[in-house]
């Protein structure tokens, strides 16, 4: 009976933590996808940069608002000047690369859109919502995961807080993150069943 309740509680320890998922303070996970021209991009590309990542699905109701604000490109180009890396990662299984190179051209986006239709990186950042945001510093750690603002339905009275903007903020100013976790808001990841 002791052997037994040691192993169950060795089984509940591991799943909780496999459970965890990436966390703030975490190294970034590696990956490798590619692009829509079909190159591959790695995250180590960009070591000693600080690295937005946001997941994406065009078909998302909440990832189209923000795209027709411009939300997301506004962002992007006001920080590239600082040094900062802009990567979109599709997870959605049904978007392949003429369709992400479609959205590009018609958002004019100058940011890569990486292609991960298996959901491989997706899981591993536990991504669960379009948009879902993800900011590395420079050193490799993760220091922001969530929504990429407090207005999920885009209907405030006052002018949303962008947390994304705040946390690069700090983080370009060599500064730790205020709010580095946010609960994301969008559609599910339409990951491959």
């Amino acid at each position: 009976m002791k052997k037994t309740m040691t192993i169950l509680m060795a089984v509940l320890a591991a799943a909780s933590v496999s459970a965890a998922g990436v966390n703030v303070g975490d190294t970034a996970p590696a990956f490798t996808l590619k692009d829509t021209e079909g190159n591959s991009v790695s995250l180590s590309d960009f070591e000693g940069k600080i690295v937005v990542l946001e997941w994406l699905n065009p078909d998302c109701p909440y990832v189209q608002r923000h795209y027709k604000a411009g939300t997301m490109k506004k962002l992007a180009t006001a920080y590239d000047d600082k040094g900062v890396v802009w990567l979109t990662i599709n997870s959605t299984h049904y978007m392949d690369s003429a369709a992400n190179a479609s959205f590009k051209a018609t958002n004019q986006l100058p940011y890569t859109i990486l292609v991960d239709q298996s959901g491989k990186v997706g899981h591993l950042y536990e991504a669960k919502t379009t948009p879902h945001m993800y900011i590395i510093d420079g050193g490799g750690k993760l220091v922001y995961i969530g929504a990429i603002d407090d207005d999920p339905r885009g209907n405030k009275d006052e002018p949303a807080t962008n947390y994304v903007a705040a946390a690069l903020d700090e983080v370009v100013a060599g500064k730790g993150v205020t709010t580095a976790e946010t609960k994301p808001y969008g559609c599910s990841v339409k990951y491959k069943q």
